[in-house]
């Protein structure tokens, strides 16, 4: 009778040290799913606080690009344009590149030194004088400048000041060549050069899709980066007619 008094004995503590070890799971259960919920409040708190701070962003880059726009009117909708072309061609050559808000920043913004050229210049229907040429030439360095004192677009002033620049190193405004030239903007240099050949210019009517693919295949290896060309090559008719009839 005493050992099984003592295996009863020992049974019951057991029992009972089990419902006290499950008690404390629980207990824990309950506290890592408290943690959990408070991880997902404070993440939703977050995401809506970068959603907001995305749309000032993206506010303030519109409000400085309508700025030049306003200025060179007869441009239209182009550095709409330009951006949606670069991305479509960054979506192909790099989808990271594409995906940073810093690339669609620079693409808007490639011309906000045009702010501070003066009118006789910007219009001037013949071609431009030496000196006159040497200021218009400064727009890239200008418009990083002004980027450039932004923090949330330090990256996008690289763009804005190389979106001039050639791939045989024949640009301006500092001379770059080949993958010394930041990727972005060798795209935005085939796409800006898209939309300038597409698009209706006082001193030219807009030439066709097929032409522009002509021109930009002719300056693989000059002016523009023979990689980004192939891609180029790559995207349908469809996709960049479909971004030229929205941008109008």
């Amino acid at each position: 009778m005493i050992g099984q008094d003592s295996l009863k004995t020992e049974l019951e503590r057991l029992r009972q040290e089990l419902a006290a070890q499950q008690r404390v799971a629980a207990d824990k259960e309950v506290q890592l799913e408290r943690y959990a919920s408070d991880l997902r409040e404070t993440f939703k708190a977050e995401r809506a606080r970068a959603d907001e701070l995305r749309l000032s962003y993206v506010a303030t880059v519109r409000a400085l690009t309508n700025a030049v726009e306003a200025r060179d009117a007869y441009t239209g909708k182009h550095a709409e344009r330009v951006a949606a072309y670069g991305l479509e061609l960054a979506r192909k050559v790099d989808p990271a590149l594409a995906e940073d808000p810093q690339t669609e920043f620079g693409f808007l913004l490639h011309d906000v030194g045009k702010v501070a050229i003066p009118d006789g210049v910007l219009h001037k229907p013949e071609p431009l004088a030496e000196d006159e040429s040497r200021l218009m030439r400064r727009h890239p360095v200008i418009g990083a400048e002004i980027v450039g004192g932004v923090p949330f677009l330090e990256n996008a002033a690289r763009i804005v000041r190389t979106h001039h620049e050639r791939f045989d190193g024949s640009g301006y405004p500092d001379g770059l060549a080949g993958e010394e030239i930041p990727l972005a903007a060798r795209i935005f240099a085939l796409a800006d050069a898209l939309d300038a050949i597409t698009t209706d210019r006082p001193y030219r009517p807009a030439a066709p899709l097929s032409e522009a693919r002509a021109t930009i295949a002719a300056g693989a290896g000059t002016q523009f980066d023979p990689a980004v060309v192939a891609a180029f090559e790559e995207l349908p008719d469809e996709a960049l007619e479909r971004i030229r009839a929205d941008l109008q």
